[in-house]
């Protein structure tokens, strides 16, 4: 579960998945502009609701494969991830060069060392409802993201670990 925090900055939240074998819930970085139930591309929102946990992607030259019982996949130089909504690849995994619009997978930081891809807009995806919502690395203290869920890598690696198909996230303002 992910929620803000009451008082606290709208891009801070609480991660708790009781399946990953956690105790009490986690700090954990939200989009800019918080937690919103009309996600649009590029609103810096990250959208509310459930959502399946899809798979793990990450960089082989940098971790190990994580134990996960997710699928799971290394990324490669040429991975992105679509974000033109008018494209027919939008919200879906894409190789470039690409013609579209589409965010690069392979970072030079560390953010996407291990991704968490959350089923979010993908079945099907509607044009301009939001894309690439992952579960991913965090930035340093925790900074806002452009519409993701985001932890410490040393958590991010310990959940990768952990989850199983039937996990969920559950996005949600605070009470």
């Amino acid at each position: 579960m992910t929620a803000g925090i009451p008082g606290a900055p709208r891009h801070r939240g609480r991660l708790a998945i009781a399946a990953a074998g956690f105790d009490g819930a986690l700090a954990c970085a939200l989009g800019r502009a918080g937690i919103s139930a009309d996600k649009r591309e590029g609103d810096g929102a990250t959208p509310a609701g459930t959502f399946a946990l899809r798979e793990v992607l990450y960089r082989g030259d940098r971790i190990a494969a994580p134990r996960t019982a997710l699928p799971c996949r290394p990324i490669a130089p040429d991975d992105g991830w679509c974000d033109a909504p008018d494209h027919p690849d939008y919200n879906r995994p894409v190789r470039f060069p690409f013609a579209a619009g589409a965010e690069r997978l392979w970072r030079e930081d560390s953010l996407y060392d291990v991704i968490i891809v959350i089923g979010y807009n993908d079945a099907p995806p509607a044009a301009g409802a939001g894309s690439a919502i992952f579960l991913h690395v965090a930035r340093h203290g925790l900074a806002p993201t452009e519409g993701c869920v985001a932890v410490p890598r040393n958590v991010m690696i310990a959940l990768a670990d952990r989850l199983g198909p039937g996990d969920d996230i559950v996005i949600e303002p605070a009470s």
